[in-house]
């Protein structure tokens, strides 16, 4: 089995998603939180909507302002 799937169809305990938190406060990208984690891409997608955690990067201001 895949590295990056490992937990696949496992449910999410408290301290993964405390992890994928503090992953997201440090803009860590979204596949390498799933290979963290041992989640696909789309779980992780999933699972952030779920608990309203944005992915976005925040200290990066969006292309084309001024």
């Amino acid at each position: 089995m895949a590295k990056y799937n490992r937990n696949t169809g496992k449910e999410w305990t408290g301290k993964e998603v405390s992890q994928l938190r503090s992953l997201t406060k440090e803009n860590t990208p979204t596949r390498v939180i799933g290979l963290k984690l041992g989640r696909t891409e789309d779980a992780v997608r999933a699972k952030a909507s779920d608990e309203n955690i944005s992915l976005k990067p925040t200290n990066q201001s969006p292309y084309n302002r001024r």
